[in-house]
């Protein structure tokens, strides 16, 4: 056995995010059960505002729709395939109209760490 995992689009299933469920999901598809060193998902957000600061380094790709990523007075808007990195302890908010991301994240164990930013 290879150890590769294979996430298949029509078995992935998404759960609430944040606190307007339903206009955020999230499918976490690599966690600390899986890899000691990251994590990754697919995330979307449709006309809705998710604040929170990142407590790990993100990789975030645009896949459908439009992304916008705020960060103090600056915006990001993405379109398919564009790219955000954000370092460890940036304050954000997560917006979207129909967007859809995959997202990579490391330190996969941030919650379990010394995580004062």
């Amino acid at each position: 056995m290879t150890g590769v995992a294979h996430f298949k689009s029509s078995e992935r299933s998404f759960e609430p995010y944040g606190d307007d469920s339903g206009r955020a999901t999230i499918s976490r598809l690599v966690g600390p059960k899986s890899s000691k060193t990251m994590g990754a998902g697919i995330a979307r957000f449709d006309d809705c505002s998710i604040a929170w600061t990142v407590l790990y380094d993100e990789l975030i790709v645009t896949l459908e729709g439009k992304f916008r990523l705020r960060v103090g007075d600056e915006v990001f808007d993405t379109v398919p395939g564009d790219v955000l990195w954000v370092p460890k302890g940036t304050a954000l908010a997560y917006e979207g109209e129909h967007a859809t991301v995959f997202y990579a994240l490391a330190p996969v164990d941030w919650r379990t760490r010394d995580i004062r930013v």
